[in-house]
């Protein structure tokens, strides 16, 4: 009798399903059951990516609406939003550090990830907003806001990140199934708080050019129309006095002077 005995990570279904596939093929189970094992296993990785790009989708659609709401723009929005790709660099680097597959965990770190990225944006850009609409020019405002900004960021990023670390190492009773979702929050968070500080205020100069840009060519078209509309609506007959009723009922135009008392 032989014994296959190889060990995986509860959370490598994948690689699982794969060797079990293979065992089977070799045993003398079948070609058509180990294909059937390993389609299914493909089909729900499938189905679970899926649903978690509709569930990300759907979550960014939300926060820009927010956000075009509270910012009354649609370019200071799309700001924030470039900000969230910044941290899948980090996911990516923690996860082949330590050999983690993706999986179940670390789709929903992903998600705490939006929540946490978006905000750091936010502080950013809200305060470069309200710099500018108190005068200051744009560039001493970008630096105001990185400067003034980037503690509390830092201190967010690492009070998370402190968090996260029991879970990373996988402490406790199901530490292996948190355990990469933790490292994949601990990485996206340190590479964001550090790239964020210098691609947001590039994003916000280029995506305030094009409001700027924007508004432009719109307040450039409603002003010729509205200089068309006033052209249209004046009279091009010349002035007349006042109309006065003649005692036979007929009308005739008054001189423009008002006559004499008798």
């Amino acid at each position: 009798m032989i014994k296959f005995l190889k060990s995986f990570r509860r959370d490598d279904l994948g690689a699982a399903a794969a060797e079990y596939a293979l065992i089977l093929a070799v045993v003398g189970g079948g070609i058509a059951i180990a294909a059937l094992a390993l389609g299914a296993s493909i089909s729900g990785a499938m189905g679970r990516a899926t649903g978690f790009i509709n569930a990300m989708g759907t979550g960014l659609m939300i926060v820009l609406g927010l956000l075009i709401l509270l910012f009354g723009s649609l370019f200071q929005p799309i700001t924030i939003l470039l900000s969230l790709p910044l941290s899948f660099g980090g996911v990516v680097v923690a996860l082949l550090a330590t050999n983690n597959p993706v999986s179940m965990p670390v789709y929903i770190g992903l998600l705490m990830l939006m929540g946490i990225v978006t905000k750091n944006a936010i502080m950013l850009v809200d305060f470069a907003v309200e710099e500018i609409a108190r005068g200051t020019d744009r560039i001493n405002a970008l630096l105001e806001a990185g400067r003034k900004r980037a503690r509390p960021i830092v201190m967010t990023t690492i009070a998370m990140a402190a968090g996260m670390l029991p879970s990373a190492l996988a402490v406790g009773d199901g530490g292996e199934f948190r355990a990469p979702m933790a490292i994949a929050v601990i990485g996206g968070l340190i590479v964001s708080t550090v790239l964020s500080l210098v691609f947001v205020p590039s994003f916000f100069t280029v995506m305030d050019d094009l409001s700027r840009l924007t508004s432009w060519m719109i307040a450039g078209f409603a002003g010729e129309a509205d200089e068309d509309d006033e052209g249209d609506s004046i009279d091009p007959r010349p002035a007349q006095g006042p109309v006065r009723i003649s005692a036979i009922g007929g009308t005739s135009a008054a001189p423009a002077k008002p006559l004499a008392a008798e």
